[in-house]
């Protein structure tokens, strides 16, 4: 299952959804790509694939200052899984294939 493509990503979180565009792209087991948001960009860092299983973190600054660490499972053209939120625990994502 590839992972590479540009996603479009959805948050439930806190605050409320949290919308985000994220671009990946796989190299052997290692996941890069950049995930944007609120007119801000940032490259993610640490990611990995794992079959159909993948993981990425991100730094966000807005609304606040935070890394962002997701995982998930690839399934035809979505991902689901889970982000955790810094210290405001754990939420689902679901990201669509765009």
């Amino acid at each position: 299952m590839t992972v590479d493509g540009t996603w479009n990503l959805t948050i439930d979180t806190p605050m409320g959804e949290r919308k985000s565009t994220l671009v990946l792209r796989s190299a052997g087991n290692t996941l890069e790509g950049s995930q944007s948001a609120e007119g801000q960009s940032t490259d993610i860092f640490e990611g990995t694939v794992a079959g159909n299983d993948v993981a990425w973190k991100v730094s966000i600054t807005q609304p606040m200052p935070m890394t962002l660490e997701f995982s998930g499972t690839v399934s035809g053209d979505s991902i689901s899984g889970n982000v955790q939120l810094g210290m405001f625990g754990t939420s689902s994502f679901v990201a669509a294939r765009g």
